[in-house]
């Protein structure tokens, strides 16, 4: 471990997330005399090659192999935390440096978008109306009032009425996800940029009254979550997402820039999980509304509000923008696709059953930043 910490790191980070065998010696032996162990993240357990092991200098041992489950390997919060900022610091550099090519260039279809971000962050931030963390260019920004926006969009009959509710992970919408949870519901949340896999589920069942408010931070969705797949079996009744601005007249929105939000929603499509009819709401402060998003240049994966509940009001924008009905993989450039693992086994996946080979969408120059490797 001291000769290769980072090893230790890979071990628990791989363990979090699977069953393991774990081996227990009952006097020390010199770890520096490990040459090597071997690790198949395909499996759904993982070995310490005992072959490898010197144990010369250990002349009593013993050892047995028990199973343990994932929810009994050590959380680090704080580990996993300062993984995810850095990640974060990562993706916040690569979207300003995009933000900044798209501009620049006016025959990008996407240049405006950049424009009108820009300018409510900067509003934002001009007028004090933004929170922790700051600042919130390149976030879903956090605002003063979130939490009242959240009580209105409690008060909803969607909410009310829903079993399940699929919430971003962004902070403004973290009393959302504990409303979700403190009123009995299965809360869906995506991991962080779909870096890891895929959705969590959180029930109130398997928390404490101790502990729904830690499961409502990104550790603590690593945590308490169970992680499913592209074949769980399941129905959304409700999409909360986060904005940076929002069209109360038309429902047209705007994220940050990464395009994840609509990523998931394709793939609550694909999955049966949701339909045109489930609503989709948005929490944002009242500066968010904006009435310059042309509907004509919106993209078809964009994915539009039905209800939008701001610190003062809930606004019911009717949106005649149709709803996306699933992955649009010609709109996928090879680059974001070899960001997203999920979505190329889920290609790969489709392309063997149909014998098939799906389109793929123009590659796009993406900056060196978000090319992120483990």
């Amino acid at each position: 471990t001291r000769e290769n910490p980072n090893s230790c790191e890979e071990v628990v980070e791989r363990a979090t997330f699977m069953e393991v065998h774990v081996i227990r010696i009952s006097s020390a032996f010199p770890f520096a005399s490990i040459a090597k162990h071997s690790l198949n993240p395909s499996k759904s357990n993982f070995a310490i090659s005992l072959s490898s092991l010197n144990f010369s200098d250990s002349p009593k041992f013993s050892f047995k192999v028990e199973s343990q489950k994932r929810n009994d390997v050590v959380f680090d919060a704080a580990a996993y935390e300062a993984e995810r900022h850095r990640l974060d610091a990562e993706a916040r550099k690569s979207m300003a440096e995009t933000s900044e090519m798209e501009t620049q260039n006016q025959q990008d279809p996407k240049a405006w978008k950049w424009v009108i971000r820009k300018r409510v962050w900067d509003l934002m931030e001009a007028k004090n109306i933004a929170q922790f963390p700051r600042p919130v260019h390149h976030r879903i920004p956090n605002f003063v009032g979130a939490s009242l926006a959240a009580d209105k969009l409690s008060e909803l009959e969607e909410f009310k009425m829903a079993k399940c509710v699929k919430v971003n992970p962004d902070t403004p919408q973290k009393q959302v996800r504990f409303l979700t949870l403190n009123g009995g519901k299965q809360l869906l949340t995506p991991q962080p940029r779909l870096r890891t896999g895929f959705f969590s589920v959180l029930e109130d069942s398997v928390l404490s009254a101790g502990t729904i408010k830690e499961a409502c931070t990104s550790a603590g969705v690593a945590k308490y979550g169970r992680p499913i797949g592209l074949e769980e079996k399941i129905k959304v009744d409700l999409i909360v997402l986060g904005s940076v601005a929002v069209n109360p007249m038309t429902g047209a929105r705007l994220g940050k820039g990464e395009g994840f939000a609509e990523l998931e929603y394709a793939m609550l499509r694909y999955m049966g999980a949701i339909d045109d009819s489930t609503p989709v709401v948005t929490s944002v402060h009242d500066e968010q509304l904006v009435d310059d998003i042309p509907i004509d240049k919106l993209l078809i994966h964009d994915v539009p509000v039905d209800i939008i509940c701001t610190p003062t009001r809930v606004i019911f924008t009717n949106t005649s923008i149709p709803k996306p009905q699933g992955i649009y993989w010609e709109k996928l450039s090879p680059e974001k696709l070899s960001q997203i693992r999920i979505l190329r086994q889920l290609k790969s996946k489709i392309e063997q059953e149909t014998g098939q080979k799906l389109p793929t969408g123009p590659s796009e120059k993406l900056p060196p930043t978000a090319q992120r490797r483990r």
